[in-house]
């Protein structure tokens, strides 16, 4: 499915909950960070030091024709937003239809490399019949009010302690998950929750809660020391 903003079946992760026959995941791919002039869509990268680790990388981020389709967006994002809104909820639109002539449940991931608040847009609400999710490393977005339709996780980093303990109090706060990557097999408790395999699918709004989902290291982040990646 061709969609101006979203991607569709290009992700290998999403493409496995895809393959369950139930879910249809859509997935907006922006430039991470301050890849982009004037604009940074990471704000906690520097804390987090998740910069050269980042998924942008991975998989077909690897390829440059893909990045700059991603920076091409960015820029759509920072230098008209109202256009930018309009042509995302003209995808949303054409999504959930297709979705809905197939039997399928639609899922939205606004936040494939990015880091955006989008519940203080709106958007989300518009659109009661799609699940949206993101990972998020901005923890205080935890601590306010979300649409129902939108489950978020927090993303771990030990590359600041600082950062580390403002995730593990916002995790116990509100009961969210936490995302951790690890470069090899995760134990089976880390930070006294139980862990679960997050690479069979990308349908986090599924996990049971106070969990976490333990994440592979891919692109770059094999070869991270920063603490990003937890050995």
């Amino acid at each position: 499915m061709k969609l101006d903003l979203l991607s569709v079946g290009t992700n290998a992760k999403t493409v496995k909950s895809d393959k369950k026959g139930v879910y249809l995941t859509a997935i907006l791919y922006l430039a991470p960070a301050v890849q982009v002039d004037k604009i940074n869509l990471c704000p906690l990268s520097d804390m987090a030091k998740c910069r050269t680790a980042c998924l942008y990388t991975a998989g077909r981020g690897a390829f440059n024709n893909v990045q700059s389709a991603r920076i091409r967006k960015t820029e759509f994002w920072r230098d008209d937003r109202a256009g930018f809104l309009h042509t995302l909820r003209s995808d949303l639109n054409r999504f959930q239809s297709y979705c809905i002539k197939r039997d399928l449940v639609p899922t939205v991931r606004l936040n494939g490399t990015s880091d955006i608040p989008f519940e203080k847009h709106g958007i989300i609400e518009e659109y009661p019949g799609i699940q949206f999710y993101d990972y998020t490393k901005t923890y205080n977005r935890l601590n306010n009010p979300q649409p129902s339709n939108y489950y978020l996780l927090l993303s771990y980093s030990k590359a600041s302690n600082v950062y580390a303990e403002h995730i593990e109090t916002t995790a116990k706060n509100t009961g969210a998950n936490i995302a951790v990557v690890f470069r090899s097999d995760p134990p089976a408790t880390y930070l006294n929750r139980n862990v679960i395999n997050g690479d069979l699918d990308d349908l986090r709004f599924l996990d049971a809660p106070n969990s976490i989902v333990a994440l592979s290291a891919k692109g770059q982040a094999k070869k991270d020391v920063s603490g990003f990646v937890i050995d």
